[in-house]
């Protein structure tokens, strides 16, 4: 993995401070992803919430991530890859299919036959065509899941018809 290359990286930090460090990012300027939604707070105020606590991500070279943390003042740190003790890299399809997820804001519309729980598909039609994932049944509602390295998932309610199964 060259010094130079842009990669996707995970930053863990302290609850409730995923929208300081999102605004200390879009400050620097740094491609980054932690996503939010604005729900309807105390009072009817319109209130931003992080939909993923205490992790984000960031798209920059393995130095300027270095960077962010020790120089530039961001608040965080990063998740440690296990088997190899560096910093977590999630390849960039992943996290186009993980953000694509998040992005989604269609209807939901129920699937017409369910599917096999932990099925392996593919969207063919819609916002989320490409993406590859697994059928999940969750409350009687069925939904396609991505996941990132394995470990963080993100999920959303397709209708049947644009699915297809994946062979294995």
């Amino acid at each position: 993995m060259s010094e130079d290359t842009l990669h996707w990286y995970v930053l863990r930090m302290t609850h409730g401070r995923e929208l300081l460090v999102r605004d200390r990012l879009r400050t620097l300027g740094v491609e980054h992803f932690i996503p939010t939604q604005k729900t309807r707070g105390y009072r009817g105020r319109t209130v931003e919430k992080p939909l993923v606590n205490c992790l984000g991500f960031v798209r920059t070279t393995k130095k300027d991530a270095l960077d962010l943390i020790h120089l530039r003042g961001v608040r965080a740190d990063y998740l440690l890859d296990r088997a190899t003790h560096r910093m977590m890299v999630v390849p960039d399809r992943e996290m186009d299919d993980f953000r694509r997820v998040f992005d989604l804001s269609v209807e939901d519309v129920d699937f017409e036959r369910p599917l096999e729980p932990g099925a392996r598909v593919r969207v063919v039609k819609g916002p989320l065509m490409g993406i590859e994932g697994q059928v999940l049944g969750i409350d009687g509602k069925w939904y396609v899941a991505v996941s990132l390295l394995g470990m963080f998932y993100a999920r959303a309610r397709v209708p049947q018809a644009w699915l297809e199964l994946v062979e294995s």
